[in-house]
């Protein structure tokens, strides 16, 4: 696809990466047979190539309205268009330009832009423990709308860490949410591996991967956030600490995880962090990407602790960021039949995005809302006892439209190794 840009971009380092991508597509429309809103929608602005198009003529200078910030906000950036795409076009890359060219253009009602600053400092912020604790105090008494944003009491012994040292040991990214919603993910994720004889270590001061601040159209936050976590990690990464070199960073929420393995494309303009980042993103993986190894560990422990009886059937839902982001597929599938567990995918679209989507679910509720219930109804057939994912933002939206307990899947490895 040819593009003249506008003098703005010429010589940019946005402008160029934009030309670069852009040149790779050759406007198929393969895309918008897997794109979730253009399937509600119907509109072609509401689908990759549309999108791409609308950022296109900006880049060359046509004015950016109202209408193309819509279409963008629209976007999940579940990006299972790359998937699909024969051409191989990173579409989440030039989404990120033009989101943010746009964002600097087009000027939000005053509700919008109090309402994404509150998710990117409050989602973020300390206070989002103390805040989620009320809510949860107070849960019976609100309304329909935030309830759904307020998970259950975590379990007892959510926050019970392992204390053994091992010679092996991990970094673990316990992000910005998950410790205030779901606290047992990453006390069963420690446990775990803890059984498989590694030590999960925790860099006190890493925080939000990022991921937040760059969707809501805050590059330079986001990019602040992801410096924070390299230096955080820094001492454990060069081995400068008593506890010594780790092994891998360790990502199970696979948002974080997408997010961390970009940090050295992120950084890359930035000589003061291009090769720590390059680094970090190098020693990341998702929890599934261990699971080979684990697995000879783990399961002489496992089949002594089920002593043959049979496990509860589980409903898998891969989340966009394992399996479009990171092209991780079916690695927690294979690994937990391995392990003796009954596991399925749902018979059915089980390549669509579930409408969590980061803030999605709050920035756009009524499509957001669809396509959890689409999500449902897919996996509805499969009559399990439990729905199991990889991300936390995906396993709270579901659970806000189902009685059917929704868990990581760590969760259940870890409940049946006890």
């Amino acid at each position: 696809m040819q593009t003249q840009l506008a003098a703005e971009f010429q010589g940019t380092p946005e402008g160029q990466a934009a030309v670069d991508i852009l040149s790779r597509c050759v406007h198929c429309g393969f895309c918008t047979s897997t794109c979730p809103t253009y399937q509600l929608l119907g509109d072609e602005l509401d689908g990759p190539r549309g999108r791409i198009y609308l950022i296109k003529q900006v880049l060359e200078g046509s004015p950016a309205t109202a209408s193309t910030q819509l279409h963008l906000d629209r976007c999940l950036t579940c990006r299972n268009c790359e998937s699909t795409c024969p051409s191989g076009v990173p579409y989440g890359q030039l989404l990120e330009i033009g989101r943010g060219i746009v964002e600097a253009k087009v000027p939000r009602p005053r509700g919008e832009q109090a309402v994404r600053w509150l998710l990117k400092e409050g989602l973020t912020s300390p206070a989002f423990g103390p805040a989620m604790k009320l809510g949860q105090a107070l849960r019976p008494l609100l309304p329909a709308v935030l309830k759904d944003k307020v998970p259950a009491p975590a379990p007892a012994g959510a926050h019970d860490w392992p204390t053994r040292s091992h010679p092996r040991k991990m970094a673990l990214l316990l992000g910005c949410v998950q410790p205030a919603m779901a606290p047992n993910i990453n006390s069963a994720t420690a446990r775990v591996l803890d059984a498989a004889g590694i030590q999960t270590l925790v860099a006190d001061s890493a925080g939000c991967c990022g991921a937040i601040r760059s969707h809501l159209g805050d590059h330079a936050g986001g990019l602040d956030d992801m410096r924070r976590n390299i230096d955080a990690w820094w001492p454990l990464v060069d081995g400068l600490t008593e506890a010594g070199r780790i092994e891998a960073l360790v990502m199970n929420a696979s948002g974080c995880g997408v997010t961390v393995k970009d940090y050295g494309r992120a950084l890359a303009h930035d000589p003061a962090y291009t090769d720590k980042a390059a680094r970090v993103s190098a020693l990341c993986r998702d929890l599934s990407e261990l699971l080979p190894e684990l697995l000879p560990l783990l399961k002489p422990r496992l089949k002594k602790a089920s002593g043959g009886a049979p496990r509860a059937k589980l409903a898998y839902h891969p989340p966009c960021t394992l399996q479009h982001g990171q092209q991780l597929r079916g690695g927690v599938e294979a690994g937990l039949r391995e392990l003796g567990f009954d596991l399925q995918l749902a018979p059915c679209d089980s390549h669509l995005c579930c409408g969590s989507a980061g803030t999605y679910s709050v920035l756009q509720p009524a499509l957001s809302k669809q396509l959890r219930d689409q999500k449902l109804q897919a996996l509805a057939p499969l009559h399990a006892d439990t729905i199991v994912s990889a991300n936390i933002g995906c396993i709270q939206h579901l659970q806000s439209g189902t009685a059917m307990p929704v868990r990581h899947w760590v969760e259940v490895l870890d409940l049946a190794l006890a």
